[in-house]
């Protein structure tokens, strides 16, 4: 079984686009800003042989605020500049009560049977309250990147609290040598 690390995408891998206090997505390819240190981050995690996976909720496009071509092109976008190695996408908003959407975690759960996944190796790494519980739902260590947005509440029990991408992958490799 392989160990990941899911990544949640806007405020972990690219910049949140912050709209009254909380994070949004970008709705255009040309409002995509890749966060520092996210390049350098995912090889290391590549050097500590997990697999690098995006999980996102993206309800902007059931909304009508985007589309899921534009999306999709974001997503392809990244995958080709930072060498992930896939991207799972949940195109829902609350109401829909999917599986997919985080805090529920069926997006990790899809990425853990197609990459034959060990959860208990693995880390969710994310920005918000919804990618800290999905992440413990399916098993996994989790980091919150506290960015103090000031609409959204903070998770309850994440394993690790820091600031950059970078700070959380050092936590991790810190934890692989012990």
């Amino acid at each position: 079984m392989k160990k990941a690390v899911f990544l949640d995408r806007d405020g972990v891998i690219n910049k949140a686009i912050v709209k009254n206090g909380l994070p949004t997505s970008p709705s255009l390819l040309s409002e995509l800003k890749i966060l520092p240190g996210v390049k350098e981050s995912i090889l290391k995690l590549k050097k500590l042989n997990f697999v690098c996976i995006i999980v996102t909720n993206q309800p902007d496009v059931s909304r009508g605020k985007t589309t899921k071509n534009t999306v999709i092109k974001i997503n392809n976008f990244l995958k080709k500049k930072i060498k992930l190695d896939d991207i799972f996408v949940c195109y829902h908003d609350d109401k829909d009560n999917c599986n997919c959407r985080k805090p529920k975690p069926g997006l990790l759960l899809q990425a853990g049977k197609k990459w034959n996944v060990d959860f208990k190796k693995s880390f969710m790494i994310g920005d918000r309250w919804r990618d800290i519980q999905s992440g413990e739902k399916a098993g996994c260590k989790t980091i919150y990147l506290d960015y103090n947005y000031r609409r959204d509440k903070k998770p309850k029990n994440p394993d690790f609290v820091t600031d950059t991408l970078l700070n959380a992958v050092l936590f991790i490799e810190k934890l692989q040598i012990n």
